[in-house]
């Protein structure tokens, strides 16, 4: 088959497209190669992640003439859709990045979808949008209608806009809640990286309340997995009705968590850095950011019945892979 893969320059998306261009698929991938982080990082994905059966695109999505244009020379019969504005902490000091990339964009990318009568949208939901939710672990069926973040806020939009297009065109069209993912090549502005490269370089590293915080820290491998896999289980509408918020019964839609289901301490995951990079790190306690939240912790017997796979790589195995490969990558001794 032929896939768009947008954010195809991003974390998540470079792993994406590999993988399924390994399985033999065609793959298109657009980004706009912003720089809310170092493009060298975005340029250099696409140079170690190339392959036959993957060809780029710059582009943004919120343009939509542009977008319309390469659905209609590709004539993609699925599109995982990776790209937006990410990062919790910046949509609070520019928010007006998130509504042309997260709202704007993604309308983009359901007017092209449903026009061109693509038969499977994924797309990238987060973990955020359960704000301060006291219910653990996180489940679909969970109230998600108090984000505490306009990025969060975003990413309930997002879904939100999809059912409609579901309900409205039959879209079948699929939402992956992401919990905190990690790993080799991962985004510099994610707590693991900034922390590696602060204590590489003898610096403190800031703690948020003070340290008592947890997170779903998901590995990019099983991420991966889960996203190639659920691509090709595509959503039905229910025959009957329901009031369960991720199971419509007019809509092709689905939403999943997409998380290890086993979170992790916020100074376990430092003492685990420390130890993978043989240095002890200078602490700076803090008071709790604005936007941030005290936990996150994914239930994921959902997508294990839809896909039978659940997440298996340990926080201290994933954590030496990443410093592993950043220590080659910024040739760090």
């Amino acid at each position: 088959m032929k896939f768009l893969v947008t954010g195809a320059a991003g974390f998540i998306g470079s792993f994406v497209a590999q993988r399924l261009c390994e399985a033999g698929h065609t793959v298109v991938g657009v980004d706009n190669l912003n720089d809310y982080y170092d493009v060298s990082l975005k340029q250099a994905r696409l140079e170690h992640f190339a392959h036959d059966n993957f060809s780029f695109h710059t582009r943004s999505i919120e343009d939509y003439d542009g977008l319309n244009a390469l659905f209609q020379e590709e004539q993609f019969d699925r599109v995982i859709h990776l790209a937006a504005q990410a990062g919790v902490r910046y949509s609070i000091d520019n928010p007006m990045a998130y509504g042309a990339s997260n709202l704007s964009g993604f309308l983009s990318i359901l007017e092209c979808c449903r026009h061109h009568k693509i038969e499977h949208l994924v797309y990238a939901s987060s973990s955020s949008v359960y704000g301060l939710n006291k219910r653990i672990p996180f489940s679909t069926e969970d109230n998600v209608d108090h984000p505490i973040s306009l990025y969060a806020a975003t990413k309930k939009s997002n879904e939100l806009m999809a059912h409609s297009y579901s309900h409205l065109y039959q879209l079948p069209a699929t939402g992956l809640r992401f919990f905190t993912v990690y790993g080799p090549w991962g985004r510099p502005d994610m707590a693991l990286f900034k922390f590696a490269k602060a204590i590489l370089s003898g610096q403190s590293i800031d703690i948020y309340n003070h340290g008592d915080m947890q997170r779903d820290f998901t590995f990019i491998d099983d991420i991966v997995e889960a996203v190639v896999r659920i691509q090709d289980v595509i959503p039905t509408a229910q025959d009957n009705e329901t009031n369960t918020p991720n199971v419509s019964a007019t809509a092709p839609y689905r939403v999943f968590n997409i998380g290890h289901g086993s979170p992790v301490k916020l100074m376990d995951m430092v003492e685990a850095l420390e130890n993978s990079l043989g240095v002890e790190a200078k602490k700076n306690f803090l008071p709790m950011q604005a936007g941030d939240v005290y936990t996150t912790f994914a239930d994921t017997e959902d997508l294990f019945k839809a896909i039978d796979f659940t997440p298996s790589v340990a926080v201290k195995e994933g954590i030496q892979r990443f410093v592993d490969w950043y220590k080659a990558f910024y040739q760090v001794q």
